[in-house]
């Protein structure tokens, strides 16, 4: 009798989602009149591709009176790095790049910094300023690369990048240094040193 609900967007929920979910836009304007349709002494699930949305969504729930409410930890991320099932629309799915072309993105002379974003991300919007700032400070020593988690799903999943956003610093194809969750510039700039 519990009630999962998807708090992504509808052009994602259609792409992948899990079974017998309900779509309800965290971002979307009708959101407080869907989830007042909803019974509030009812279990509800939480999730959303990294838990961030979700996470705000069911804050919201239990602030106006729902009893149970729980959260996907690491949302859809984490579930398919774990390898669990999901309905997938595979007429809408891109691959995406392969591994094996990531790894040769990662030859070079320079240090290469990868971006792992998503454009609904709150924090990586707010690094992306300074991350094109890098890019244009340091283009003598540094490379930076930004891949969206949503186009490049399966590359995700094999690097095991269950959280957004994350960055990656590798030099001659080699991982030096990651991070996970907002950073500051100051703090990437010395990892560039």
């Amino acid at each position: 009798s519990a009630i999962l609900v998807d708090v992504r967007t509808s052009e994602e929920f259609f792409e992948a989602h899990l079974h017998e979910a309900r779509n309800i836009n965290w971002n979307g304007n009708d959101f407080e009149q869907k989830i007042e349709a909803l019974d509030k002494s009812t279990p509800i699930f939480v999730y959303c591709l990294s838990g961030g949305r979700s996470s705000a969504a069911a804050n919201k729930m239990r602030s106006d009176g729902f009893d149970h409410v729980y959260e996907l930890e690491g949302g859809l991320m984490k579930w398919r790095v774990a390898n669990l099932p999901e309905v997938t629309n595979t007429s809408s799915i891109s691959t995406g790049m392969t591994k094996r072309e990531f790894d040769g993105l990662l030859i070079s002379d320079k240090l290469v910094l990868v971006d792992f974003y998503a454009d609904w991300c709150a924090p990586c919007k707010k690094m992306k300023p300074y991350l094109d700032e890098i890019s244009n400070e340091m283009t003598d020593r540094v490379v930076v690369l930004r891949i969206n988690a949503d186009d490049h799903q399966a590359l995700c999943e094999q690097l095991k990048i269950d959280a957004l956003p994350v960055l990656h610093l590798y030099k001659n194809g080699k991982l030096l240094w990651e991070n996970t969750g907002y950073i500051d510039k100051k703090d990437v700039v010395k990892q560039l040193l």
